[in-house]
Order: structure tokens, then sequence, then C-alpha cells
């Protein structure tokens, strides 16, 4: 069981795990939408205020094709429906790992 299985639903909650994971942990995936220009969006969910929305069209150009066709391909849910449900998870997840807008050293 992932962090996330149980807040977020199981194969949702594990394609969250995995993607900060390959991203580097929580630090990656911040540096990660930072690079991409959605720094101001990224640390509104470290931080300890409300979380701003992302679109998936934002999602898919951070995470990349590739990795979002692997991860439909693992859990055979289609990419625009993942992308969607990333888009609305992500925000939460991040803001759960970094509990008063920490982000973790591990």
């Amino acid at each position: 069981m992932g962090l996330f299985d149980g807040l977020l639903g199981g194969v949702v909650g594990a394609v969250v795990t995995d993607v900060i994971r390959r991203n580097g942990g929580v630090q990656g995936i911040v540096n990660q939408f930072e690079t991409h220009g959605l720094g101001p969006t990224v640390q509104s969910w470290v931080g300890t205020g409300p979380n701003q929305p992302i679109a998936a069209a934002h999602v898919r150009q951070v995470l990349g094709a590739d990795l979002l066709q692997q991860l439909s391909a693992k859990t055979g849910m289609p990419v625009a429906e993942l992308t969607e449900k990333l888009a609305q998870i992500l925000p939460q997840a991040i803001d759960e790992m970094t509990p008063g807008g920490a982000i973790p050293k591990t």
C-alpha cells in the first residue's frame, strides 16, 4: 500500500506515488514544475495556503508523453483520463507531503 492508496484510491494513489518517485521525490517533482514555468503553482501546493489548480495540459507538459504512456499502460487508464486525475490529485498529494510548507529532505 502506497502513501496515497487509501486517500486517493488504489490505482490513482499508486500512480501519484510512482510519478513522485520517478521524478526524484517531492523536491524533484517541484523542480520539474518550476522548470516548466509553473513555480508559483507548485509552490502553492508546498506552502500552507490554498493550493492553486493545474490544468491537465500542464501536467502533460511537465510529465511528458512517454511517462504518461507508461503509466497508462500500467493502469489500463486512457492517457487523457489519467492526466485529468493527476491534475486533480497532484496538488493535494504534494500538499500532504509537505506539512508546514517544508519539502522533506529525503
